[in-house]
């Protein structure tokens, strides 16, 4: 079962090599990070106080999830898992997929596998280029010194673990549609649409039921303005759990797999 399963795995890795999702993650991960670098140059005048502050690695974070949690994290999401979920439709080759000596189930969670392992590809190249953003600077001007405040693992999980746990009803969902529809725009479009209405919904204190939302929740209990209603980790989860079920029986049942 487990080799199978590892060989499933490294079929739907190669296969993404493929997909502009790559471009994707990598462009998405250092894209805010750079962004921000600039801002830093030119501020440059208070790029030493700002560097020389206990805090600055919090206050880096704090800006860079601002730009990335509340809309380009759920919409990049949206699009990577959309184009990794529909590779096949797209090069019509699910008919080949399913001739191929796998089981329904090593195909199904092998794809997902390949899509939260991108995103915590992408998380990882985030971090990198928040890194980066702090210590270019001290390393181009002396003047300028390195970040003082030390990065611990508490620390990098506080700061990514809920952003990716609130991602995963977002993929869970759209792994559901993008299987269930050839069409990419379907998957594209219905993912963008619950977006903004998530975004409309963000002061609506049931927003909590739009599962696009969690991503802004993040970001704004992280400044302290929480729903007192819901534990978005959990809802988050839940959602997830509930939407990989049912793509899992959607997809097992479907008569027509090509």
């Amino acid at each position: 079962m487990i080799p199978s399963f590892v060989h499933s795995f490294q079929s739907e890795w190669l296969k993404k090599k493929r997909s502009a999702a790559v471009w994707l993650v990598m462009i998405g991960g250092f894209f805010i990070p750079a962004i921000m670098l600039i801002a830093r140059f030119n501020d440059f005048n208070n790029l030493a106080t700002h560097n020389g502050s206990p805090q600055v690695w919090e206050m880096l974070y704090k800006k860079c999830w601002q730009f990335m949690g509340l809309f380009l994290l759920p919409m990049g999401v949206i699009m990577a898992t959309s184009l990794i979920t529909q590779i096949e439709f797209r090069n019509n080759t699910w008919k080949q997929v399913h001739a191929t000596p796998q089981k329904l189930t090593n195909i199904f969670f092998s794809k997902l596998l390949v899509i939260l392992t991108m995103m915590m590809q992408f998380f990882i190249l985030f971090n990198l280029g928040i890194y980066l953003t702090g210590i270019i600077p001290a390393l181009l001007f002396k003047k300028i010194p390195f970040p003082n405040q030390s990065i611990t693992l508490m620390f990098l999980i506080k700061q990514n673990l809920p952003y990716f746990i609130s991602c995963l009803p977002v993929i869970g969902f759209q792994y559901l549609i993008g299987l269930q529809f050839k069409n990419f725009l379907v998957s594209i479009g219905a993912g963008l649409g619950l977006l903004v209405a998530a975004l409309i919904a963000i002061p609506w204190k049931f927003g909590y039921i739009i599962p696009y939302v969690y991503s802004a929740y993040t970001f704004l209990a992280s400044n302290g303005v929480s729903n007192p209603l819901a534990n978005i980790q959990v809802w988050a989860i839940g959602y997830f759990i509930l939407f990989i079920v049912v793509g899992y029986i959607l997809y097992i049942n479907r008569r027509e797999k090509g």
